[in-house]
């Protein structure tokens, strides 16, 4: 069983489009969840993750990162590995 795949995005986001074109292309399922109009719950985001960028992207419960981190962790094989944990 794969691990769910949760990607936070908001409105206008270039970087939340490319994770989520990369996603795509790897064939990994994820929910897309949008705080863009969501300031309580996107409080609570960047206190459980210490991040206030946008996308945040979730494997499980395990912080994969922005963009950058998802495509390092593309590029290392590490995406695979956590994906198929």
């Amino acid at each position: 069983m794969s691990s769910s795949v949760t990607v936070y995005t908001t409105v206008a986001c270039p970087y939340c489009v490319r994770a989520k074109a990369l996603l795509d292309a790897r064939g990994i399922s994820y929910e897309e969840i949008n705080l863009g109009r969501d300031p309580e719950t996107r409080a609570e985001l960047a206190q459980k993750t210490g991040m206030m960028t946008f996308p945040q992207i979730l494997v499980g419960d395990q912080l994969v990162g922005g963009f950058d981190e998802l495509s390092a962790a593309d590029k290392s094989g590490k995406l695979a590995e956590l994906t198929a944990a």
